[in-house]
C-alpha cells in the first residue's frame, strides 16, 4: 500500500484533499452516484451488510444510513488513515462499526450472517494473489441467502476513448488494474462454479457490476 498507493490513501495531506464526492465523480467520470446506486438499491432497512474498504466521498455513510437502526453496517480497512476518514463518518449511527482488518483475512463477529458484502473498487488496487484472497473470503462468508457485490473497473470498449486515458493511468498509477481486463471476477475465485455470476457494464464497459450468489438446487 505504501510502496504503491501511499498518494491515495496513506499520505494524510493527500487523503484530505481526496476524500470529497467531487473528486469522487471526477475519478470515475461522473458515473460516481450512477455505480453507488447499483449498490446501495440492495439494501434493505435490518440487513447486515459489510464493506470490504473505506470509500472516499458520502457512500459508506449511506450505506450505514441504509441498513438502518434494526441492521447493521460493518466496514473494513488496513490503512490507520482510512480507518480515522470512516470513523468520522460512522461513529453517529450506533449500528455501524469500523474494524481495521484485512479484507482477505476478516472474519465477521460470532453469529454474524452478512446479508450483503460489497467490494467498491477495491479489487483493482491489489495484486492479483489479494484478488484471489479477496475473492475466496468474500464468497466463503457469503450465506444461502446473501449475495457478494463487486464494482470495479473492466475493460472498456475499443469505440470508448476512455480506455485510452485509463491504459495511460494504469502505466503511471494503477498497475494492478488491468488483470480485471484480462479476467473475469470469477477467475479469482477458488471455485467459481459453485457461485451464480451475473455481470453488468457501465460506461461502454469502463466499468462493471457483479453480482454472485449461491447456486439454487433444483
Amino acid at each position: 500500500m505504501t510502496e504503491v498507493y501511499d498518494w491515495a490513501y496513506v499520505n494524510p495531506a493527500w487523503v484530505r484533499w481526496l476524500d470529497h464526492n467531487l473528486v469522487v465523480k471526477t475519478l470515475l467520470f461522473g458515473n460516481d452516484r450512477r455505480l453507488m446506486r447499483r449498490y446501495l438499491a440492495r439494501i434493505r432497512p435490518g440487513m447486515r451488510v459489510w464493506q470490504v474498504a473505506h470509500v472516499y466521498g458520502d457512500l459508506v455513510h449511506l450505506a450505514a444510513q441504509a441498513t438502518g437502526t434494526t441492521g447493521c453496517f460493518h466496514l473494513t480497512d488496513v490503512t490507520p488513515i482510512q480507518i480515522a476518514h470512516a470513523h468520522t463518518k460512522l461513529d453517529a449511527l450506533p449500528w455501524a462499526k469500523v474494524m481495521r482488518q484485512d479484507a482477505g483475512l476478516h472474519r465477521g463477529e460470532t453469529g454474524t450472517a452478512y446479508d450483503l458484502i460489497c467490494s467498491f473498487f477495491l479489487l483493482h488496487e491489489v495484486p492479483d494473489h489479494w484478488k484471489r484472497a479477496i475473492v475466496d473470503n468474500m464468497l466463503g462468508q457469503m450465506p444461502a441467502h446473501g449475495e457478494v457485490l463487486f464494482v470495479d473497473y473492466h475493460a472498456p470498449a475499443r469505440w470508448q476513448p476512455i480506455r485510452y486515458i485509463l491504459k495511460w493511468v494504469n502505466r503511471l498509477l494503477e498497475p494492478f488494474a488491468e488483470a480485471l481486463w484480462d479476467h473475469e471476477i470469477s477467475h479469482f475465485a477458488s471455485e467459481p462454479e459453485r457461485f451464480e455470476w451475473r455481470k453488468e457494464t457501465v460506461f461502454g464497459g469502463v466499468y462493471q457490476v457483479v453480482s454472485v450468489k449461491h447456486k439454487q438446487i433444483a
